[in-house]
């Protein structure tokens, strides 16, 4: 399964188990550390939690390797490390409080190398 195919089917695992307000960013050749982030969130940290572990089983299932989850004893911000895939599982408060997606609204030319200072 390639790259784009594994991101529909992990919206897809997640639309399965009822996730809200799913969204996809495409940050390929923007972060180091993934090509993809996906972010939806649950009504309640059962909703939250049954949705992370759908997603993990059809990964399992789909021979898509999970390098690390975290957040399942809370399950109010449940985070699945796919490597190229990363996937925010958020509950609605914790989702309006953090607001991650829009970490990648930041313009590019406010981006750039950071000169040191002479003091």
């Amino acid at each position: 399964m390639d790259h784009k195919e594994s991101v529909e089917k992990i919206i897809e695992w997640a639309a399965d188990k009822k996730a809200e307000d799913i969204i996809h960013l495409d940050v390929k050749g923007k972060t180091d550390f993934t090509d993809s982030i996906i972010i939806c969130n649950g009504t309640a940290e059962l909703h939250v939690r049954a949705i992370a572990d759908h997603i993990l089983q059809k990964a399992k299932e789909n021979s898509i390797q999970s390098l690390s989850v975290e957040g399942m004893n809370t399950a109010s911000w449940i985070l699945i490390d796919l490597a190229d895939i990363i996937i925010h599982i958020f509950n609605i408060e914790k989702r309006n409080y953090y607001k991650i997606e829009d970490i990648y609204k930041i313009a590019p030319k406010a981006r750039g190398k950071i000169e040191p200072t002479h003091d």
